[in-house]
């Protein structure tokens, strides 16, 4: 059952709160068989675990009172060989991973999910997180993108109960 405080999303966009708005999706499009690497999307119900934000460019009193900020070093451990994979991590790291403090603002603003957490499962993929977009629909690599404003919009209006379901 979809509760009003769910982010409903499809490859034709997102609901939250009644509110209808333009997201972006993986290369791959939606798939209900996530590995990593493959652009897709998974299908599912995921909890939303944790609300990430750059303090430099984003005001901390224009969030909830859960947002931690993203300090220099935060790392996201993509390498299915390690045993951080799939976990935030901090430099210096010699696994495969990405910076969560990119010099672009697709990371400003970051709610992480419980895909593959908090045991991960190897190639299974990594971190699905709602981010900004490079542009609009621009698709990602599997995450789901949202305009900086419909980003900060939910990130605003989130409760602990809220999850996000992606529908093929």
């Amino acid at each position: 059952m979809i509760r009003p405080d769910d982010v409903v999303v499809s490859r034709y966009g997102a609901r939250f709160m009644g509110r209808q708005m333009p997201c972006a999706i993986g290369r791959g499009g939606i798939t209900r068989r996530k590995r990593e690497g493959d652009g897709a999307t998974p299908a599912g119900t995921h909890r939303l675990v944790a609300l990430l934000y750059r303090p430099d460019r984003i005001a901390r009193a224009s969030l909830p009172h859960w947002a931690v900020p993203i300090r220099p070093g935060d790392l996201w451990c993509d390498d299915p060989a390690s045993k951080d994979y799939n976990q935030m991590v901090r430099a210096p790291c010699a696994a495969s991973h990405e910076s969560l403090r990119r010099a672009d603002p697709l990371y400003d603003v970051i709610l992480t999910t419980n895909w593959n957490w908090p045991i991960a499962h190897p190639g299974r993929g990594s971190a699905i997180f709602l981010h900004r977009w490079r542009t609009p629909r621009f698709p990602t690599a599997g995450c789901v993108a949202f305009s900086q404003a419909d980003l900060l919009w939910i990130a605003r209006r989130l409760t602990p109960e809220s999850r996000l379901i992606i529908r093929p």
